[in-house]
């Protein structure tokens, strides 16, 4: 079995008990042997204890308002779909595409490690390793944070199965941490938002992107009769109620905009603008929403302080 890097380890704690990790063999282990968490292919499994989570489930619909166990949802979601699938619709390959292009943007200049926050198909590690960046693909099930690290081997690529409201690291630990298209699925945007600044080093960017003023449809669940979102998006946001939810206080900056013009993505122009460098690219896109108020997509960036 492969023992986790000494690195990474560093960066880890217990979500239980807040203790430091030790490798015991097959699993790590607090300081006190109180708690255990199985590593399986390299990645740590890193969520609080069943008991605890029990007792989370029981308060859940007091805290977060939902009635939806999202720990099961989202296990049983990737282990159903396959997110390292590529898209076949050309629209939604230059959609996804100028999406990373622009997050890839915001990085800073310096950057030294990023958490990717709900890692998908593993396209932070794909892109920022290969120049040297630590990278850690998170995700909530098991399944997404194996895969990635198995196609992406790099030296600085971990893999961590844990839960954004009970990260198991260090503050302070990163230069950058990435949440794309993850915020309209959380319970509880505003909790989720100051989890994870709590492990931004000062001066530490958080990225935030998510659909802009969704109209969320609704389906009957044939399983349940009840209302299901598509896509399972519980929130919609505009700029004004993201930068309400969001924690100012732990911020000394943030910068916040709108991209992705609804009308040259259903136009499918992206026939010709796919052709076009991320900055022509940048100034159509931008043109157009100046012409035609239609974006898809909000870009929220915050600096720690």
């Amino acid at each position: 079995m492969p023992v986790p890097d000494p690195f990474f380890l560093g960066l880890l704690l217990s979500p239980d008990n807040g203790q430091p990790l030790e490798w015991a063999g097959e699993s790590l282990q607090t300081a006190d042997g109180t708690f255990s968490y199985e590593v399986t292919g390299g990645v740590p499994v890193m969520l609080p204890r069943q008991a605890r989570e029990a007792f989370r489930l029981a308060e859940q619909h007091e805290r977060f308002g939902s009635r939806f166990f999202y720990v099961d949802h989202y296990q049983a979601d990737a282990e159903l779909f396959d997110y390292f699938q590529d898209f076949e619709d050309g629209a939604a390959l230059h959609e996804t595409r100028r999406l990373h292009e622009t997050i890839i943007s915001e990085v800073p200049k310096g950057t030294a490690s990023i958490l990717d926050v709900g890692c998908g198909k593993g396209w932070v590690a794909q892109h920022f390793c290969p120049q040297g960046i630590a990278v850690c693909s998170m995700d909530i099930s098991t399944v997404n944070p194996q895969r990635a690290v198995e196609r992406y081997p790099f030296d600085k690529h971990f893999g961590l199965v844990a839960d954004a409201y009970n990260l198991p690291f260090r503050d302070g630990v990163f230069d950058c941490i990435i949440a794309s298209e993850i915020i309209e699925h959380v319970p509880a945007p505003a909790e989720f938002m100051a989890s994870l600044m709590r492990v931004l080093r000062p001066g530490g960017q958080l990225i935030i992107t998510t659909p802009y003023d969704e109209k969320i449809q609704y389906y009957l669940c044939i399983h349940c009769n009840r209302p299901t979102p598509q896509h399972a998006h519980i929130h919609s946001f505009t700029m004004k109620k993201l930068l309400a939810l969001a924690p100012m206080s732990m911020a000394r900056a943030h910068r916040i905009y709108t991209f992705g013009n609804k009308a040259l993505i259903r136009l499918r122009t992206h026939v010709l603008l796919r052709l076009l460098p991320f900055p022509l690219w940048r100034l159509a896109d931008g043109l157009a929403n100046r012409l035609i108020q239609k974006p898809s997509r909000i870009l929220f960036r915050l600096e720690r302080n």
